[in-house]
């Protein structure tokens, strides 16, 4: 079978919209040159997509236009390698996520333990932000609620009323037992995320767990927000301008 062909059988198997490396495509050593080629054959024909350096990925077409991969795939490989979670999608896929806004910007947030420098894929700008807790499967939700509550005056085509309500809503949502754990995560954001994270927890009625959350602030620093009574009614509490 020459090289074009089993290259092609391979990726008719992939489902349409995954990005994949030769590695997905599990390519021996000495064909690696060859598929190269067949590769770059495909890319020309239009038959696939490159992404970016050794990264392709079958395209869909719509009535609309091509549609471009999915934000997960594009960076798959930074979230996750060998089953150990590296990082996870913030910024932009959460406030999509959420329903705060409806814009999707070529910029790709991700949550990291450590910062690194960003990157390129191609039309999409990989920035990576400084996460200071522990990141598992399990909190990854968790933290992403946290960024927004931390980002709440950067969210694009919103207020910070509308984006607050929604939080609110969201908040609310989280399981009584999951609720202690979002606070002990909240208390190594900064004061302002602190500030504003016990200000809804408390306004959906649950005063109980926001005592630490409290006492983490200084009683004389205030966090201009730009939030109305409204919307969260014990903002002067916590010193919520």
């Amino acid at each position: 079978m020459k090289t074009t062909d089993f290259i092609t059988d391979k990726i008719n198997r992939l489902p349409i919209g995954f990005v994949f490396t030769y590695d997905d495509l599990k390519i021996e050593v000495n064909k690696v040159d060859a598929v190269t080629k067949a590769l770059g054959r495909l890319v020309k024909e239009g038959k696939i997509r490159k992404l970016s350096p050794g990264r392709f990925y079958k395209a869909r077409t719509t009535d609309f236009g091509e549609l471009k991969p999915d934000i997960y795939q594009v960076v798959k490989d930074l979230l996750e390698e060998n089953g150990k979670i590296l990082g996870y999608l913030t910024g932009y896929y959460t406030y999509n996520m959420l329903k705060m806004t409806t814009q999707v910007p070529s910029i790709i947030q991700i949550g990291s333990l450590e910062l690194k420098k960003g990157l390129t894929r191609g039309i999409y700008k990989i920035r990576f932000i400084k996460q200071p807790n522990r990141i598992t499967k399990e909190n990854i939700t968790l933290l992403q609620i946290l960024d927004s509550v931390r980002n709440i005056k950067e969210i694009p085509d919103t207020t910070v009323d509308k984006a607050c309500l929604i939080l609110n809503s969201t908040i609310k949502k989280i399981s009584p037992e999951d609720r202690s754990r979002f606070v002990k995560l909240a208390l190594k954001y900064n004061p302002a995320t602190r500030a504003l994270t016990g200000a809804i927890l408390e306004n959906i009625a649950d005063s109980n767990c926001v005592d630490s959350l409290y006492k983490s602030l200084n009683p004389s620093s205030s966090y201009s927000i730009g939030i109305s009574d409204k919307v969260l009614p014990n903002k002067l509490k916590w010193n919520i301008l």
